[in-house]
């Protein structure tokens, strides 16, 4: 039976027989590379990089059976090791092969290891730009980017079906990576780190720290008071026509949905932003592999997605979700459990 999600467990009911009015699936942390097995950071868990485009083909076979509406992928598309041996062009032309395969667009969120490999300026105009399928709204700002091409935020937002809307987020708005020294964001996003992580190797948590003070480490990062202020917008539009949003980022932003080591900096301002529009209704993200859940006061479903990249060959780890008018229903596959997302009452 599916776990019930947002409702008491003595209230619990299934939805047989009620059709969606749309489907969508996804999937994280993919990071292909043409390497043997390795292991994690800490050394901890299993890392399967060549098998991973294996269970990317068998996600997009599984799609293909369903015909969703879209596919999000929620970044780290290929790993950081394939830069350091030169294979950074040729293993994203594996892993778009098996999109291509795919009978329904892809939306992609860009990640650390996508920084890894390649600059801002690379991406904006690369096959992981999936911006030229957005749909923009005529009285409020689509881009929420700079005059400066460096300054360039990857953002945006999409409605699949009337009165439900899709935001996407560029964690690295902030950041070290993917952001040229000395420009104005890579010298505030270093300083944010500086200030807070005292180690050499600022991919080290900060030493003494615990709990959410780990966040400030280089593989991490924010975002800005420009795509906060646009995202603020776009979800005053969603509340006065009284759409459902989810939104979309690598980072997760809520504490009690990830270990806190893979916060994003500003988790909290996020947090702001999001509690002060009625029209949220989840906040999908990647980064940690173990994955994680949390409904938070408001009502707002968390969901951290299961890494692909650490999931064994005989299993597999995405998901299809089935969205209806009163609540997400998520059928996962191999290592991402089954939801039912109830909306918060408004």
């Amino acid at each position: 039976m599916l776990q019930l999600e947002g409702q008491h467990s003595g209230q619990a009911k299934m939805f047989d027989g009620a059709q969606p009015l749309f489907v969508f699936g996804v999937i994280a942390d993919v990071q292909y590379a043409n390497v043997d097995n390795g292991s994690n950071y800490l050394k901890t868990r299993r890392r399967y990089y060549r098998n991973s485009v294996t269970l990317l083909h068998d996600a997009v076979e599984h799609w293909n059976g369903i015909a969703p509406h879209f596919i999000v992928q929620l970044g780290d598309l290929i790993d950081g090791l394939n830069k350091k041996h030169n294979f950074s062009a040729k293993a994203l032309e594996i892993v778009m092969k098996e999109f291509q395969r795919c009978r329904t667009k892809i939306h992609h969120v860009w990640g650390n290891h996508e920084f890894y490999n390649f600059t801002r300026e690379y991406l904006m105009s690369s096959i992981l730009n999936s911006k030229v399928l957005e749909s923009a709204l005529d009285d409020i700002s689509v881009n929420p980017e700079d005059h400066a091409a460096e300054a360039a935020i990857y953002s945006y937002h999409f409605s699949p079906t009337p009165s439900f809307r899709f935001v996407l987020l560029d964690a690295y708005d902030l950041s070290v990576l993917g952001r040229k020294a000395p420009s104005k964001k890579y010298n505030q996003s270093l300083k944010i780190l500086q200030d807070k992580n005292k180690n050499q190797n600022l991919n080290c948590p900060p030493e003494g720290q615990c709990g959410t003070e780990q966040r400030f480490v280089q593989f991490n990062g924010g975002f800005s008071k420009e795509q906060l202020s646009w995202l603020d917008k776009i979800l005053t539009y969603a509340d006065k026509n009284l759409e459902k949003v989810t939104i979309i980022s690598h980072l997760p932003v809520h504490p009690d949905s990830t270990d806190p080591i893979c916060l994003a900096w500003n988790y909290e301002e996020v947090l702001s932003v999001l509690h002060s529009h009625k029209s949220v209704v989840c906040f999908m993200a990647g980064h940690d592999h173990d994955g994680g859940y949390h409904m938070d006061h408001r009502g707002i479903h968390h969901v951290t997605m299961e890494g692909v990249i650490e999931t064994p060959p005989d299993t597999n780890a995405f998901a299809t979700v089935y969205v209806h008018q009163d609540r997400m229903i998520l059928k996962g596959v191999g290592r991402v459990s089954d939801r039912i997302m109830l909306y918060p009452s408004t």
